[in-house]
């Protein structure tokens, strides 16, 4: 923590000046101006140690493997693959890149076919290393109610530990839950979450998987 330095200048006062204890007016000030930097230190402690929680030893699975990998390049080094000339709007919302993986594969898919989703693609994300690619199913209901059923239920059959699991949010609104699991081997994971009336599910090698979904945009 960077050293406080008090630059208040204390003046000099004749010695009628002082009080009956002995006190002259510049050592007030300077008590003064001593116990706001002892507050202001002990404040800055608090905020770190207790409220945000950064400045704590203790990180979970999720975001050791994310500063591992923060040096890494996060713009890709080959070049997105074009979508189809009949793209539909959630295709085209589909980001080209996301970190240093760039988008290599889209089509229409029928994975979740038994749900009746309105659409559903699988788009793969490369870095340029085949080992690293991750795969992206997105499905869109007509409403977030059948969103949600069809969450729940690929949630209920994930397998595995749970690394992290809370509220999507838009905007400081919920819109949707996550769910992040690594497979029983734990070289693998799938992190899967709904947002309104879409639902993702991001699978692959469990480093490439937990850098990539959370700087996927949707």
């Amino acid at each position: 923590m960077a050293q406080i330095r008090s630059t208040a200048q204390i003046p000099s006062s004749p010695s009628s000046a002082h009080d009956p204890h002995g006190r002259s007016p510049s050592h007030g000030k300077l008590v003064t101006v001593m116990t706001v930097v002892a507050a202001v230190v002990v404040l800055a402690l608090l905020s770190a140690f207790v409220w945000p929680g950064w400045a704590l030893n203790k990180t979970d699975e999720v975001e050791q493997v994310q500063q591992q990998t923060a040096k890494e390049p996060t713009k890709p080094s080959i070049k997105a693959t074009k979508l189809p000339d009949d793209a539909t709007e959630l295709l085209k919302a589909m980001p080209d890149s996301v970190l240093n993986y760039a988008r290599t594969k889209a089509g229409t898919s029928e994975t979740w076919q038994s749900a009746s989703p309105l659409e559903e693609y699988t788009i793969t994300y490369s870095t340029g290393t085949k080992s690293k690619d991750v795969t992206v199913i997105v499905g869109q209901w007509s409403d977030s109610d059948t969103a949600k059923k069809q969450y729940d239920a690929l949630a209920e059959n994930l397998t595995g530990k749970e690394l992290k699991s809370g509220n999507v949010k838009v905007s400081g609104k919920t819109t949707g839950t996550y769910t992040v699991h690594a497979d029983a081997d734990g070289k693998q994971a799938t992190a899967l979450w709904q947002n309104d009336t879409a639902v993702f599910e991001v699978t692959g090698g469990k480093e490439s998987v937990l850098r990539f979904y959370p700087s996927f945009p949707l």
